[in-house]
């Protein structure tokens, strides 16, 4: 693995992670009513096309870090619209 590959990693895992207090406090408190469902949806969609650009050029740092972010988004705009 080169050391583009391993910064690529390291980098898409901290911008991933960042998300993860969003999930957990909105899954504690049972509400995402100051959560953007425009914003998360956007962003979503933007991290779609990250993935698909990632397999596209076949780069395991987007594809492993725009997995792991989708995972995380999906599961906030699945709070936003469970909790609504």
């Amino acid at each position: 693995m080169s050391t583009n590959d391993i910064l690529g990693l390291i980098a898409g895992a901290l911008t991933s992670i960042s998300f993860l207090p969003q999930v957990i406090k909105t899954w504690r408190s049972g509400s995402a009513r100051d959560l953007s469902l425009s914003m998360f949806g956007i962003f979503s969609l933007g991290v779609t096309l990250w993935l698909i650009y990632g397999l596209m050029v076949n780069s395991i740092p987007i594809i492993a870090a725009n997995t792991l972010t989708l995972a995380l988004c999906l599961v906030i705009l699945y709070f936003k619209l469970k909790f609504k």
